[in-house]
C-alpha cells in the first residue's frame, strides 16, 4: 500500500527557514548536490516513526507544503488518479539518481506528489 515518504516545504528565504526548523524542532539540513537549489531535511532517526523531507525556494506565491507518496509506477498511478477524478498537475519528470516524480491534485484541490524510486533516472 503506498504511503507518504517525503514532504516538501517551499521557502522564500531558505536560510531563515533552516534556522527556524533547526531551532524549534532540531531538524538537520543538508544541501542537496542535485541540479536545483534544494536542502534535504532529516527529522529524526530512521528507527523512529516519521517522514523526512526537503525544502526548496518557493516558485510561486501559491506554493504550499506538498506531501509525496511512494508508488511502484508513476505512470500507473497518474492514470489511477485521473480515473478517480483527480488531475496530473505536472507530468512525470526525472529526479536524477533518485527516481520519477509527478505532481497531482485530488478531488478536493489538494496537491500532492507521487514518487517512483529509480536510481537510474536521468
Amino acid at each position: 500500500m503506498p504511503r507518504p515518504v517525503h514532504f516538501d516545504f517551499p521557502a522564500d528565504n531558505p536560510e531563515r527557514a533552516i534556522q527556524f526548523y533547526s531551532r524549534v524542532f532540531g531538524w538537520k539540513f543538508e544541501k542537496w548536490e542535485g541540479p536545483m537549489e534544494y536542502w534535504l531535511i532529516t527529522t529524526g532517526p530512521k528507527e523512529e516513526p516519521g517522514v523526512n523531507g526537503g525544502m526548496g525556494r518557493r516558485g510561486n506565491p501559491d506554493m504550499g507544503v506538498v506531501n509525496t507518496i511512494g508508488v511502484d509506477s508513476v505512470d500507473e498511478y497518474v492514470e489511477r488518479i485521473i480515473s478517480a477524478g483527480g488531475r496530473a498537475l505536472q507530468s512525470r519528470m526525472a529526479i536524477p539518481g533518485v527516481g520519477w516524480y509527478a505532481t497531482c491534485q485530488d478531488t478536493e484541490g489538494n496537491a500532492f506528489g507521487i514518487m517512483e524510486d529509480d536510481p537510474s533516472a536521468k
